[in-house]
């Protein structure tokens, strides 16, 4: 299931949210309009590198590329350094903002868009963001544990999208998602209730990673559960008393999942 839009209304105009994305796309377009090998050694100096988190001590880009030539990969060395390393701690945040290509930037900007509008209007502009900074560095720890000893850099902002898909179950369960199902060669749309797609994205991110160690096609599989779970117990433990907004949507989450 691939969601689109959501039925659940904001009070507040969700200006957090449209400056995270904002600065996600000017911060990817940044990177892509330089040369080849400058996006490539961007990825690596202001990703995060698990080893050299755990270590303290940076790995020259180098030493990637002959890791990467060892998988196979022929990447030119590049005939200068375009950019210094940063703390391996300031990567931590600084991968946070980076992605990894135009169809990982859009489907995590298309997550952030769908729920976290009404995750911040329900928090507030600074909480919000001040939690969104907590669950990716949450998710990042989490892939930290998963793969210590990797020197694959990690982009992106997935893990502290998935703090805000863990509260948004726990505020609205029953909004209205309306997601494009695929069958075979063809897409239908329907409605679902928030709760049984965010569900459902949550047992396949597990079962995602448990076969591939966490780390799956790419993907870290451990941060997004992490980042996830971060933001389910957050919300539980500290919501305020649930309104009638927050369960207001449970006979039209059904009407539309039915019709």
């Amino acid at each position: 299931m691939i969601p689109y839009k959501d039925d659940n209304p904001t009070d507040k105009a969700p200006v957090i949210t449209v400056a995270l994305i904002v600065l996600n796309v000017l911060v990817f377009v940044f990177f892509q309009l330089q040369p080849e090998m400058a996006y490539e050694q961007a990825v690596f100096e202001f990703g995060m590198v698990p080893r050299e988190i755990w270590t303290g001590v940076n790995i020259p880009f180098s030493q990637y590329l002959d890791f990467l030539s060892r998988m196979g990969q022929r990447i030119p060395y590049p005939a200068v350094s375009f950019y210094h390393p940063i703390s391996p701690y300031l990567s931590i945040f600084t991968s946070m903002f980076m992605h990894g290509g135009w169809a990982h930037l859009a489907g995590n900007m298309l997550y952030l868009w769908i729920f976290g509008n009404n995750v911040e209007d329900y928090l507030g502009h600074f909480k919000f963001l001040f939690l969104y900074i907590f669950w990716g560095l949450v998710a990042a720890f989490a892939h930290l544990v998963s793969s210590p000893n990797s020197i694959i850099p990690t982009v992106g902002a997935s893990g502290a999208i998935s703090g805000v898909l863990g509260a948004y179950l726990v505020l609205f369960p029953w909004a209205r998602v309306y997601v494009l199902v695929p069958f075979f060669f063809y897409f239908f749309t329907t409605t679902v209730p928030a709760g049984l797609m965010l569900v459902f994205w949550f047992i396949f991110q597990v079962l995602s990673a448990v076969p591939s160690g966490g780390l799956g096609g790419g993907t870290a599989y451990w941060a997004h559960i992490g980042g996830f779970i971060a933001g389910y117990l957050w919300m539980r433990l500290f919501r305020k008393k649930p309104g009638r907004r927050a369960y207001g949507f449970r006979t039209r989450a059904y009407r539309g999942f039915l019709r």
